[in-house]
């Protein structure tokens, strides 16, 4: 099985939320949800995905297949055999991935400046995989420095684009963000996003320059009976930048979905 290392907060006897991160980030993404372990009785899990931080690298290349079955093992062997979950930008498309292969595993859906993959079309895809070849060129530092100012509005403070690159430089390496870049590239959701049948809430920042608000719509628009809300003043990082209103919308979409 392939390892995860997580962090866990809460009340281990309450239903978890299991959050899974972006392609340049990792579970520290997610201190500013750990308030809703209280607001709606939540375990509040995130994953250091397998190839990046704190999980070891992966002994065989992995797909979005491979990610999705990581976190449902994680579920069935440590979450009691069924979690919501939040899934931010890439971790959202693996959140998908995990209910189209494992429905019985997900109550509720959460996706967060995401979108249905990079392999809507070939300009697309190539863009995805070029970052794989930067990182190998200049280095987890400097590449983390020239995204960092992306995932966030114009507005954000300097102190929060410093904190988004160091968390990046750190969760970042080879071969693991390879494959992940490869693992957008190849998949477009588009056609499969009929079968998710678990309530779903799409959520985007109104200034999200990665996903804009298009893709949010997007997916939306697929997915039976799903939410959308814009989360005001928000970049592509909205659960970062944006934490209060965030976790409002999550909480609201929560209590109306209790296990």
């Amino acid at each position: 099985m392939t390892e995860a290392w997580f962090t866990t907060h809460g009340d281990p006897s309450d239903p978890a939320l299991l959050c899974l991160h972006g392609i340049g980030s990792c579970a520290d993404a997610f201190q500013a949800q750990l308030s809703l372990t209280d607001r709606v009785r939540r375990r509040v899990v995130a994953w250091d995905a397998p190839g990046y931080r704190r999980s070891p690298d992966p002994a065989a290349v992995m797909g979005l297949n491979d990610w999705a079955d990581a976190a449902a093992a994680l579920i069935e062997s440590e979450l009691g055999g069924s979690a919501d979950l939040l899934g931010v930008s890439w971790g959202g498309v693996i959140a998908v991935r995990l209910v189209l292969r494992h429905p019985e595993l997900v109550r509720t859906l959460v996706l967060a400046d995401s979108s249905v993959g990079s392999g809507t079309n070939p300009d697309r895809a190539i863009a995805m995989r070029g970052r794989a070849d930067e990182l190998r060129r200049v280095g987890a530092s400097r590449f983390s420095e020239t995204r960092a100012a992306h995932l966030v509005s114009p507005d954000a403070p300097s102190e929060l684009v410093r904190s988004i690159a160091e968390m990046m430089a750190l969760s970042i390496r080879l071969p693991g963000y390879g494959w992940a870049c490869e693992s957008m590239a190849a998949t477009d959701h588009r056609p499969d996003l009929g079968g998710v049948t678990v309530p779903t809430l799409v959520l985007v920042g109104e200034h999200d320059v990665v996903t804009p608000v298009g893709r949010a719509q997007e997916l939306a628009s697929l997915i039976p009976h799903s939410e959308l809300a814009t989360v005001a003043g928000a970049g592509h990082l909205a659960n970062q930048e944006r934490s209060v209103v965030f976790n409002d919308l999550i909480e609201t979409f929560l209590k109306g979905h209790q296990p």
